[in-house]
């Protein structure tokens, strides 16, 4: 059985900023028009984008925790580097942005394995944790943290426990709970209203609604629960000039490129209004 942990209390309350290092044509609303085979041949964004992001942080003298990818690692080790150089954490988004409830065990593990030891080998620092990309670990996936404890991860940030047509596993625990193989599964944020988890830990919903919705949240989880945050967002999102794929359903293209150019201004408001630190400062009593 697992068992739900306790967070710090308010008053020293730290929110968890963490980063999922993808570039624009990764991400799963436009994978039919980037096969994975035809990667290589994409003009890449990511290092402007990371790097305005480092900048960023930087001036507001916050620490995150960023979730990179092995396939951007291999090809920008310089910016693996720079990452853990600025003090910021790093953890392993697995290696191709595959989903894990979409893979094999066998696969699953050779695809996390192979994105740990190349993350550390290129950047020097151990790597804690991990997150599935698109929050791919749920009910469909009852091997998948152990296999993430078996690769020498303490912990992981692949649970969104909401509904969801592309992920979610709305019966999880809201906060941060133990596996019986050790492995602490730290799930993004949700407010709990009308007997339902409702998304409060960016991403689209971010850009979406209005500023004052996400920050009443987040001060609701943080005051009400007690507990702290996990915030996430991607580079791309700080990118409205992106190449903009023609002929995208409206649901698809609505998700992707809305509030592109508010995204960063928005994120600027949020780094001044709560605190906020990398994943294994912030539940370093529970890690």
């Amino acid at each position: 059985m697992s068992r739900l942990v306790s967070t710090p209390g308010l008053g020293i309350l730290r929110n968890a900023l963490t980063i999922d290092v993808e570039d624009y044509f990764q991400v799963a609303a436009l994978a039919e028009y980037f096969p994975r085979e035809e990667w290589a041949s994409v003009p890449c964004r990511i290092e402007q984008n990371v790097d305005r992001i480092l900048d960023l942080l930087a001036e507001r003298g916050v620490v995150a925790t960023f979730f990179v990818l092995g396939w951007i690692a291999t090809r920008y080790p310089l910016l693996v580097r720079r990452i853990v150089e600025d003090g910021h954490e790093l953890g392993s988004h697995g290696y191709g942005h595959e989903r894990a409830n979409m893979m094999t065990p066998e696969a699953f593990r050779t695809d996390i394995t192979r994105a740990k030891t190349l993350l550390e080998d290129t950047s020097g620092a151990p790597i804690l944790g991990y997150r599935a990309p698109n929050f791919s670990i749920d009910a469909s996936t009852p091997w998948a943290h152990d296999i993430i404890a078996e690769a020498g991860h303490r912990y992981s940030s692949s649970v969104y426990p909401v509904k969801h047509d592309h992920y979610g596993m709305p019966d999880a625990p809201r906060f941060p709970w133990r596996l019986p193989s050790g492995l602490v599964e730290i799930p993004i944020a949700t407010v709990r209203w009308a007997n339902r988890n409702w998304p409060a830990g960016g991403g689209g919903w971010f850009r979406l609604i209005p500023y004052e919705m996400s920050h009443w949240q987040i001060a609701r989880i943080n005051r009400h629960d007690g507990r702290a945050v996990v915030f996430y967002f991607h580079p791309w999102e700080i990118d409205p000039d992106q190449p903009r794929v023609k002929d995208v359903p409206f649901k698809a293209r609505f998700r992707h490129y809305f509030n592109l150019s508010r995204t960063e201004g928005r994120l600027r408001l949020l780094l001044d209004d709560f605190r906020w630190g990398r994943m294994d400062d912030v539940f370093r009593d529970i890690l």
